[in-house]
């Protein structure tokens, strides 16, 4: 087969899908009421908050670190916290496993109109737990506690792509 002929053919399969409204995973497109966003957190080191400027940016939006004012909108994290329970422990009252909960609470206004009323979502996870391997179990709770903040990011990125551009309000 030519040179021509193979690139025609790529050509044809990438109008094809893109006819068909195939997009790649979790590139859902957000509304023009969230082109500048200002994220309003207490906490500005967490994952969550880290994964979440990410799939912002990576989804077009523009972050205003400065003044929630000049932004069109607000995504207000009034909650963002692990915690970390003992589920079952042994007959020498030794933990043998735990439970990691991610709790996050967000709501989301532009221009004091509220697009998304506040929101809690809770992950939970639970892992085993060896003395002999402390290190390595240290190292799988942030494993786990990192997925839970990039799960809870996708929860938020669906929330807010699912708003219409018609709720947002008039200039």
């Amino acid at each position: 087969m030519s040179v021509r002929a193979t690139l025609a053919l790529l050509a044809a399969a990438a109008v094809c899908l893109s006819a068909c409204g195939f997009r790649l995973q979790g590139s859902e497109p957000l509304p023009r009421s969230l082109a500048v966003v200002h994220i309003d957190a207490n906490d500005t080191q967490s994952d969550f908050y880290f994964g979440l400027r990410k799939a912002l940016m990576a989804a077009g939006t523009q972050i205003d670190d400065e003044s929630a004012e000049e932004a069109g909108a607000v995504i207000h994290i009034t909650q963002d916290s692990s915690v970390e329970h003992v589920l079952t422990v042994s007959a020498l009252n030794v933990p043998n496993e735990y439970e990691l909960t991610y709790t996050m609470k967000f709501s989301v206004t532009n221009k004091g109109h509220e697009l998304i009323a506040a929101e809690q979502h809770v992950l939970l996870r639970d892992y085993s737990y060896s003395e002999s391997a402390q290190l390595a179990k240290e190292r799988e709770k942030n494993i786990l506690s990192a997925a839970l903040a990039h799960d809870l990011v996708t929860v938020v990125m669906r929330r807010m792509s699912s708003l219409s551009s018609t709720e947002a309000p008039a200039p």
